[in-house]
C-alpha cells in the first residue's frame, strides 16, 4: 500500500518480484518496521570499523576518535534520510550510508599532516565532486556501463578480502591465526548463513542482527570485550566536537579525493542497479535519473558532514545484501534507521560503546559483504553480451588493479605525487575499466550493415552470427541478443518460404534503449498479419486432400514462423527506402 507521507518516487514501470516482502513504498506494521530499522542501524554502525581504522592509522586519541564518531553519523544519517525520502533530494530507495572505506589511506594521511580539520576538507572535496557530476549522470551512461560499474562493484568486494580475513582471523604481523578471533568470527558469520539460507520469514528479516549478536555474545563469554570502566564514567548525553574543514591540504591528495569520489559514485551506480534489480522482477537497464539524484544525496551528506568535520561516507553494500536477505526495501526503514543514527550521536556512552564491538565480528560482517558485493558485480558483468572488447576491459582493468594490491613495491616506481594514486587498486582498477572501455568503443559503430554471401554459410547461420556479434560489440543485453537472433532467424524463414524475395544483407542499429534488427531483401513486399497475436486462416481439414497436404503443411509453417516472430520481436513492421526493401525487428532495451 503506498505511504501518505513520503513524496511520490515514480520510477520506471518494473515487475514486482513474487519473494519481495516489502516494497518501496509499502506500510509495514510498526515492530517490524523498528526490527529492520534496528538491524539496518546495527549493520552501518558495525562498517564504523573503517572509520575507527582511519584513526588507529592518524594515531588518534580515544577523545578526537569519539568526536569524529559522532559527526560522522551525523553525515551518515543526512545521507541515508535523503535517500529514502526521494523526490529532488535523493534516489528514494533504502541507501543506507557508512564511512567510506576508500577512504581510510587517505584520510589518515591527511589527520596526520593536517589534524582533524584536513580530513574534513577531504569530505568537502568530496562532496563537491559529486554535487558537480551528479545533473551529468544520464550522459554519462556510455562512461559508466553495467560491464563498468560491475567491474567496480566486483572489485569493492576483493578490496574487503584482505581487511576482512585479517579481522575475522585475528592475524598478527607473522600471519599467525588467532583462534579465540576465529570462534567469534565463525559464530557469526555462521549465524548469518544459517538465518539467511534456512530461516523462516521472521529469522531472515533479523540474520545479520542475530549474527552479530550471536559473536559479541561468544566474544563476552570468551572475555574479549574491554573498556567497561571507560564506559561507565562516560555522560549520557553531549553534543559532539565540530573541527571545521582546514583548506591547506597539499594537491596529491585532492587529486586522490577527487579521484575516488569519481570512483565512489560508479559505485553509487552499482549499488542503485543492485537495488533496482531486487524491487524489479524484469529489470532491463539503469534508472539514470534516480542514479543522479542518488549521486547528489551523497554529495550533499558529505558536504553538510565536512562543515562539522565528518568522515566521507558511502552507500552501504552491506545493507543491500540485507535488503536482498530480508527481501524489504521500505523507505521507511531507511527513514527511521537515520533517525537512531542521528539521535545515536549525541550519545556518547553509545558512540564509545561501538569502539569495543571486537573486531572478528567486524571481520564476519565485512566477510559476508564482500561476498555479496563480488557476486553481484559478476552478474552486472554477465547481464550483457560481451565479446573480445569486454574481455579485455573487464579482464585487464581487473588484472591492473590485482596486480597493485599483490605488488606492493610496484606503485613506489611511480613519481612521490603520484604514488596515493597508483597505490591503491581499487582506483587502478575503476580508472583502467573507464579508460578501457572508451578506448574499445573507438571504432565501434551505432549501425552495422552486412551483405550476405551467397557461398557461404546458409543465410540463418550468417543472421544469427551478425546479431550476436553486434550485440557483443554494442554491449547489449543477453537476453535481449538472444531473444533477437532467434527472431531473426524466423524472420529468414517467413521472407524465404514462397522463394520470391531475394535476402541481400542485414542491419543493426543500438542505441542504450533500442535494439533494432533489419533484414534487406528484393521482391514483393511481405505481408504481415494483423495486430500482434492475429492468425493466418487454416485451411479444412477435409479440403487437406484438395488442396495437398505440402501446400497445407508450408501454411502450418508460415503461421508458425509468423507467431514466433511476433513473440520474440516487440515490434514487427515492413519498410522500404527507395527500392530497398526490410523487415525490421525492433527490441526494447
Amino acid at each position: 500500500m503506498p505511504t501518505s507521507i513520503l513524496p511520490p518516487v515514480v520510477p520506471p514501470p518494473r515487475r514486482r518480484p513474487a519473494d519481495l516482502i516489502y516494497g518501496a513504498d509499502d506500510r509495514l506494521p510498526p515492530a517490524t518496521l523498528g526490527l529492520l530499522a534496528v538491524q539496518h542501524l546495527a549493520t552501518a554502525l558495525a562498517l564504523v570499523a573503517y572509520l575507527l581504522a582511519a584513526a588507529r592509522s592518524a594515531q588518534l586519541g580515544t577523545a578526537d576518535t569519539q568526536s569524529l564518531l559522532s559527526v560522522t553519523l551525523i553525515g551518515m544519517a543526512l545521507a541515508t534520510a535523503m535517500q529514502a525520502w526521494g523526490g529532488r533530494m535523493g534516489a528514494g530507495r533504502l541507501l543506507v550510508h557508512m564511512p567510506n572505506p576508500f577512504m581510510i589511506t587517505f584520510a589518515a594521511i591527511a589527520m596526520q599532516r593536517h589534524g582533524m580539520g584536513g580530513m574534513a576538507t577531504l569530505t568537502f572535496v568530496g562532496g563537491v565532486v559529486a554535487l558537480a557530476i551528479s545533473p551529468l549522470m544520464r550522459r554519462l551512461r556510455a562512461v559508466f556501463p553495467p560491464t563498468v560499474a560491475g567491474v567496480v562493484v566486483c572489485f569493492v568486494g576483493i578490496s574487503l578480502i584482505g581487511v576482512s580475513v585479517r579481522h575475522a582471523l585475528g592475524l598478527d604481523a607473522q600471519g599467525a591465526i588467532d583462534g579465540t578471533s576465529l570462534a567469534i568470527a565463525g559464530v557469526t558469520l555462521g549465524a548469518i548463513v544459517l538465518c539467511s539460507v534456512w530461516g523462516t520469514r521472521g529469522v531472515r528479516l533479523l540474520a545479520l542482527l542475530i549474527g552479530i549478536g550471536a559473536g559479541a555474545a561468544v566474544a563476552a563469554m570468551l572475555g574479549q570485550i574491554h573498556g567497561g570502566e571507560a564506559l561507565s564514567r562516560a555522560p549520557w548525553m553531549a553534543l559532539p566536537l565540530i573541527h571545521p574543514p582546514d583548506f591547506s591540504v597539499t594537491s596529491d591528495l585532492l587529486i586522490a579525493v577527487g579521484l575516488i569520489a569519481v570512483l565512489s559514485q560508479l559505485d553509487t551506480v552499482g549499488s542503485v542497479i543492485m537495488m533496482e534489480k531486487i524491487e524489479d522482477a524484469e529489470w532491463r537497464r539503469a534508472d539514470m535519473r534516480g542514479i543522479g539524484r542518488g549521486v547528489q544525496a551523497n554529495g550533499l551528506g558529505d558536504l553538510l558532514g565536512s562543515l562539522l568535520g565528518g568522515y566521507p561516507t558511502a552507500i552501504s553494500s552491506a545493507n543491500i545484501a540485507l535488503c536482498h536477505a530480508t527481501r524489504s526495501t521500505a523507505r521507511r526503514i531507511g527513514l527511521l534507521a537515520a533517525a537512531f543514527m542521528a539521535a545515536i550521536a549525541f550519545l556518547p556512552q553509545v558512540t564509545l560503546a561501538l569502539t569495543l564491538i571486537p573486531t572478528a565480528v567486524l571481520g564476519a560482517v565485512e566477510l559476508y559483504a564482500a561476498a555479496f558485493l563480488i557476486v553481484s558485480g559478476i552478474e552486472l558483468i554477465a547481464s550483457r553480451a560481451v565479446d573480445s572488447r569486454g574481455i579485455f576491459t573487464v579482464g585487464l582493468s581487473l588484472c591492473a588493479g590485482l596486480a597493485v594490491m599483490f605488488i606492493p613495491a610496484m606503485p613506489r616506481q611511480a613519481p612521490a605525487s603520484m604514488q596515493l594514486l597508483v597505490g591503491s587498486g581499487f582506483i587502478v582498477a575503476g580508472v583502467a575499466a573507464i579508460a578501457l572501455n572508451l578506448f574499445f568503443r573507438l571504432g565501434t559503430a551505432r549501425q552495422v550493415q552486412r551483405a550476405f554471401e551467397p557461398d557461404g554459410a546458409p543465410i540463418g547461420e550468417q543472421t544469427i552470427a551478425f546479431v550476436e556479434r553486434q550485440g557483443g560489440a554494442w554491449g547489449a543485453r543477453r537476453d535481449v541478443v538472444q531473444r533477437a537472433a532467434m527472431a531473426a532467424l524466423e524472420a529468414v524463414d517467413v521472407l524465404q518460404q514462397d522463394g520470391r524475395r531475394h535476402l541481400r544483407g542485414v542491419r543493426g542499429m543500438f542505441d542504450e534503449f533500442n535494439f533494432d534488427i533489419e533484414l534487406l531483401y528484393d521482391g514483393p513486399a511481405l505481408t504481415l498479419p494483423g495486430k500482434q497475436g492475429a492468425t493466418l486462416p487454416c485451411p479444412p481439414v477435409d479440403d487437406l486432400d484438395d488442396k495437398g497436404f505440402d501446400a497445407a503443411i508450408e501454411a502450418a509453417v508460415a503461421r508458425v514462423s509468423n507467431t514466433l516472430v511476433r513473440h520474440w520481436a516487440d515490434r514487427v513492421a515492413n519498410g522500404a527506402r527507395g527500392e530497398e526493401r526490410h523487415l525490421l525487428l525492433h527490441f526494447d532495451h
